[in-house]
């Protein structure tokens, strides 16, 4: 039997007012129940008896703002199970990516609210005022002096696998339930991750199904769960997810909208360290033994442990790379990469 995730911590009668760096710069999730409670959209997605009537009910609010934006939604058969993933030999996916309008989602989910087999109908990360004007400015949440993307995300019962991203995180659910498991990052090798440069949505993934797991196939996924915390969030709820840390999503109920801020605690300059890791694996990964491991004590040096005393031996107009890195330095190095990657 597998271990149970901890519960995450949480904090009740946050308001927005309240948040500050304890909590948004903190390398711990944490729930911040009620936080945007008093939201129109929340109160939309609140109303009803039932789930089906909440689902109308969050569905007309969200048609106010409706124009002709189109989104890209992510379409599965019944079959999935709500599962956004891979086909069988990953070489593909088991869903369908389409362009097509924001209305034209909703009126497919509304088709099937009371199906209990339903399709795989899936908005994922798309620009909250591109697709919705004026949402945000009804529902706001100022998180200044963070300079943060607000997106929002839309579907029936879907399920996305376990992934990190780069930027700080913070979920609100408007309408809906959803469930959340996260893992810290040292957990990556227990976690089965997928490939690198073929993603269902942008960012590697974990083959393991958190609803099916299959322990002969990845046995390490049990430690994971040992470290595993979970948290379901009802409207008006909101979850803060540091930096990278793994985090598996699923939609409870037909009708879920979650709108989230993203923001980075780093240089505007500083590209995604992804794109280190392909550059690392295009030129170092298969370095004879004794290579290698003389690139991991130079990036220890330079990178991994750099401090004051890496480059104080050199006068400080001539560090250049090795000295502060602002937008001048930053667009030097980028150029010199590039005309050694094209050469």
């Amino acid at each position: 039997m597998l271990p149970s995730a901890e519960p995450i911590r949480e904090l009740h009668g946050v308001t927005p007012s309240d948040l500050g760096d304890e909590m948004l710069a903190s390398t711990r999730p944490l729930v911040l129940r009620g936080l945007v409670a008093r939201w129109p959209a929340v109160q939309a997605g609140r109303k009803g008896a039932d789930s089906i009537a909440r689902a109308a009910s969050a569905d007309a609010y969200l048609r106010r703002f409706c124009r002709d934006a189109s989104v890209v939604a992510m379409l599965g058969a019944p079959a999935i199970g709500g599962r956004i993933f891979y086909n069988e030999d990953l070489s593909g996916f088991n869903f369908t990516s389409v362009h097509t309008r924001l209305d034209h989602v909703l009126n497919e989910l509304a088709a099937h609210r009371g199906n209990p087999r339903p399709p795989a109908i899936y908005v994922g990360s798309t620009t909250a005022e591109t697709a919705l004007p004026g949402y945000l400015e009804e529902n706001p949440l100022n998180l200044h002096p963070r300079d943060a993307l607000a997106s929002i995300w839309i579907g029936n019962q879907t399920r996305v696998p376990a992934h990190y991203d780069l930027p700080d995180n913070l979920a609100c659910v408007t309408a809906g339930r959803r469930r959340f498991t996260l893992f810290p990052p040292a957990q990556l090798e227990n976690l089965y991750i997928g490939p690198l440069d073929l993603t269902p949505a942008g960012q590697p993934i974990s083959l393991v199904d958190l609803g099916q797991p299959d322990l002969e196939r990845f046995p390490r996924f049990r430690e994971a769960m040992r470290h595993a915390q979970a948290a379901e969030l009802e409207p008006g709820d909101a979850i803060f997810i540091p930096s990278m840390w793994w985090h598996h999503v699923e939609a409870l109920e037909c009708f879920n909208v979650l709108v989230n801020y993203w923001w980075r605690q780093s240089p505007a300059y500083m590209d995604t360290p992804a794109n280190a890791l392909l550059l690392s694996l295009l030129s170092i990964r298969d370095l004879p033994p004794e290579q290698r491991h003389a690139w991991e004590e130079i990036f220890r040096h330079y990178v991994f442990q750099a401090d004051e005393k890496t480059a104080a031996h050199i006068p400080a107009g001539a560090r250049r790379a090795l000295g502060p890195i602002d937008d001048d330095t930053a667009r030097m190095l980028r150029a010199q990469l590039l005309r050694k990657i094209n050469r």
